[in-house]
Order: C-alpha cells, then structure tokens, then sequence
C-alpha cells in the first residue's frame, strides 16, 4: 500500500541527503520520481545536501498545489512512482493535505522530509499536520551533536552571536558558516530579534533553555553554573 512517510529531525541530521539516496535508489531501480522543495540553501527550484549532492526539483510556494500538479502531469502522460517533499515543515497545511490525497487517490508513496520545530521550540504548521496524517513518522537515526557533545535536539536562532527567541517563524540565516535557507530559517527574510547577522545552530534541551551557544559559551567564565538562590540556602552554623 502506498504510504504517506515523514522523516524528521534537527539540522544537520541528514535529511536532505537521505531524500537524494532515495532518489538514488529509486532511480537504479527504474522507477520515476517527482521531487518537490521549498526555500532549498541552493536556491529555488534545487534539492541539496551539505554534504555536496544536488538535484534539480520543483519549487512549491505557497499557492502551490501538489495533487493538482501531480493530475496534470500523470494526465499528459508523465509517469510518477514516487513524490519527495524536501523541507517540508514550510508548507501549508492544505499542502500537506494535498500530499496526503497524492498518496490516497494516485496511489503514489510521499515521501517528506523536514524540521518538526522552529527555533523557539513550537512545532512549524507543516510538520504538526504530517505528525496528523502521515502513515509513518521517522526520526533520523544519524544524531546532530550539541556543542557540548550531548545530543542535539533543539534549532537556536542567534542574532549578532546572541540566542534569540522571538521573531518571525522563517528567516533567512547562515547554517555553520554556509549560506542557506535549513532549519527554522529561510524563505523571505523577517524580524529576527534584533540586528545583526542572523545565524542558526543546534543544541541539546539543556543549552537550548540557557540560551548558552557555543559563542555564547567561549565568552562565559563558567557556562554550566547553576545560579544560587539564596533565599533556600542552609544557613551555616553560628559562632
């Protein structure tokens, strides 16, 4: 049967380059697939990994409709054995309705891959409404790292070097010193807490709630003490 399947993780956890070893596969096979993205870090129409893969894709903005896509082409002819949808988590929610009818009505495995949350830890519309609908939700097994080594779970925004928390939902930023458009950035440039360049970096829970970077954390005499308060403290003995 086929199946509606969302992959999912944090940045840098390989997303895009398992979306293309699946092309990859697929292709060898001789089977024909369309793929689609959104906000690419190479650029519009573009489906790239950092490792240095890249292929050609069709880009869905928002008025985009996948089903209605999908009927045209199969409609003049076109073959389709598979769909994959590349940064998923900036499509809308009736985008990822129409991905859904993709797979119930033609028969077409979906394959999505993206983010599950923003830089301020809530869930992009997207991705909350694959978590709905799809069949399957992975979670990629190749584990981004903190900069402390643990393993990394939240998207930090930083502006100027600094974490932020407030600001538009997408934003264009620089990933590890690449330009690009992952994670909780890219697509059309907003608010983003303040001036400065704004960068993206991912962190485990624990520094994610401290706010503690890893430029944040060179500049910190001790990163990792907790603050004392003093109004539970056991009063020393008295003399």
């Amino acid at each position: 049967m086929p199946e509606l399947v969302f992959f999912s993780g944090t940045m840098d956890c390989g997303k895009s380059t398992l979306a293309l070893q699946i092309q990859h596969n697929r292709t060898a096979r001789g089977l024909v697939g369309m793929i689609f993205t959104r906000d690419d870090r190479a650029g519009a129409g573009r489906l790239s990994s950092r490792l240095g893969l890249v292929t050609d894709a069709v880009e869905a903005g928002d008025g985009f409709d996948f089903h209605a896509h999908l009927v045209r082409h199969l409609t003049a002819g076109g073959r389709a054995d598979y769909v994959i949808a590349d940064e998923a988590q900036f499509l809308t929610e009736e985008q990822i309705d129409q991905l859904a009818r993709v797979v119930d009505d033609l028969g077409i495995d979906v394959y999505a891959f993206g983010i599950t949350t923003d830089f301020r830890t809530r869930l992009f519309p997207g991705s909350q409404r694959l978590i709905e609908l799809a069949d399957r939700v992975e979670v990629l097994q190749v584990e981004a790292l903190c900069w402390c080594g643990a393993r990394a779970t939240h998207n930090a925004r930083t502006v100027g070097g600094r974490m932020v928390v407030e600001g538009a939902q997408v934003v264009v930023g620089d990933v590890a010193g690449r330009d690009g458009a992952d994670g909780s950035g890219g697509g059309p440039a907003g608010a983003g807490g303040g001036g400065g360049d704004v960068g993206y970096e991912v962190l485990c829970r624990r520094h994610h709630r401290r706010r503690l970077t890893a430029a944040a954390r060179a500049g910190a005499l001790a990163p990792d003490v907790l603050p004392l308060d003093t109004s539970t403290a056991v009063p020393g003995p008295r003399r």
